[in-house]
């Protein structure tokens, strides 16, 4: 019953919410085009905010944080990392098109730094600029702190967080917020220890939360592993993080 009231609450922000809606921007990525959606506060010259979405593409999670930051006051842009004709229908289509950007970091990386650009043509404060990704989309958020992108905080939500071991540690600048869920089967303690070293090592201005009794999709409504407090206490740090480093 929880689980239903959450999924019809989220309908209802979508929705209903009054003066708030999330516009269509296509943009191409040679001959593959591309359509991220952004908040009607589009336009106005105010501090960004880059989602990217899970292993799925642009789901209703992605949806309802562009809607509620733009309340907060930033520009929300969702990147479309996949491209039109490429919406996985299932979770082996899911796992097979993420893994593919996950091996192929440089050609995840270029996605996000076309969606980044769009986020500014869309009127965020180029210097004022953060991103933040669940799942599939929160190892592109350590991907965007990894490749040295001009922003000012990155955010990975149950994001994956290992990388290929043959790849080097490197400087990171930009500060770094982790939400780990403590039950995330998807995380070996390998790539958890090896993230805190490569932060460690990139000295880096990082933090790790870790979430107890959640599993990986902790903050989705539609999840089985939605856990409400949980994901709320984990928005509140979210928000909090924003407004240091962008306000």
């Amino acid at each position: 019953m929880n689980k239903l009231i959450a999924i019809i609450s989220l309908m209802t922000i979508i929705q209903i919410s009054p003066g708030q809606s999330l516009k269509t921007v296509s943009y191409m990525d040679g001959t593959q085009e591309l359509n991220g959606l952004v908040t009607a506060n589009a336009g106005q010259r105010l501090l960004g905010v880059l989602i990217l979405p899970a292993w799925k593409g642009i789901d209703n999670e992605a949806r309802t944080a562009a809607l509620e930051l733009e309340k907060e006051g930033y520009i929300a842009f969702i990147a479309d990392i996949y491209g039109k004709g490429n919406i996985p229908e299932d979770n082996a289509s899911a796992a097979k098109l993420s893994g593919s950007y996950k091996n192929d970091y440089k050609a995840y990386r270029h996605r996000i730094a076309l969606a980044l650009e769009q986020l500014k043509k869309q009127g965020a404060l180029p210097d004022k600029i953060a991103v933040i990704g669940y799942c599939f989309g929160g190892t592109g958020a350590l991907e965007a702190a990894r490749a040295g992108f001009d922003v000012q905080g990155i955010i990975s939500i149950h994001g994956g967080l290992g990388k290929d071991k043959n790849r080097t540690n490197v400087p990171i600048k930009t500060k770094v917020l982790v939400q780990h869920p403590a039950e995330d089967q998807s995380v070996s303690g390998e790539d958890y220890d090896a993230l805190v070293k490569e932060l460690q090592e990139g000295n880096a201005d990082w933090q790790i939360i870790t979430y107890a009794n959640s599993g990986h999709t902790f903050t989705n409504p539609e999840s089985n592993e939605y856990n409400e407090v949980m994901a709320k206490r984990a928005w509140k740090h979210t928000l909090m993080f924003l407004e240091e480093v962008l306000k």
